[in-house]
C-alpha cells in the first residue's frame, strides 16, 4: 500500500472544497506557531474557576425496577421493558445481551445507567 504525502497547499484546497471556507494558500504553507506562553493566572482566569461537581447519575436496578422506571432509560420502550422483566433475574448487566433482552447497540448506550443487584437469598430456617 502506498502512502501519499499531502502538502499544505493541497490540504488547503481540499479543506476549501469540503467546507466551502476561504483558505489562504500562503498562510496554509506556513507551519503552525508554537504554543504561546500561558495566560497569567488571575481571578478571572478560566483555569482558576472551579467547575461545579457533576450530579451523580441514579442507576436503575434491572432486577427490581418497574416497567415505568425501565422506560426512563434511553432507547427502552414498552416491548424492551417487558423483555427485560421477563428474563429476570440477572447476575450481571451484560446478561441483558446474552439473554437476548436487548441488542448490543441499545445496551452500549445505557450500560452506564444500569446495575444488576442480585436478590438476597431467602433466610434459612433455623432447626
Amino acid at each position: 500500500m502506498r502512502r501519499f504525502a499531502i502538502g499544505p497547499i493541497l490540504m488547503a484546497v481540499a479543506l476549501t472544497a469540503l467546507t466551502g471556507a476561504q483558505v489562504n494558500a500562503a498562510t496554509a504553507a506556513k507551519p503552525a506557531p508554537a504554543a504561546s506562553a500561558p495566560a497569567p493566572a488571575g481571578p478571572a482566569s478560566a483555569a482558576t474557576k472551579k467547575a461545579a461537581p457533576a450530579t451523580p447519575v441514579k442507576l436503575v436496578d434491572i432486577n427490581s425496577a418497574s416497567r415505568k422506571e425501565l422506560m426512563t432509560l434511553p432507547g427502552i420502550g414498552t416491548a424492551e421493558a417487558d423483555k427485560i422483566i421477563a428474563n429476570r433475574p440477572y447476575l450481571t448487566k451484560t446478561e441483558l445481551v446474552s439473554k437476548a433482552a436487548l441488542p448490543v447497540g441499545p445496551y452500549v448506550s445505557l450500560k452506564h445507567l444500569v446495575i444488576a443487584k442480585p436478590k438476597a437469598p431467602p433466610p434459612k430456617p433455623k432447626p
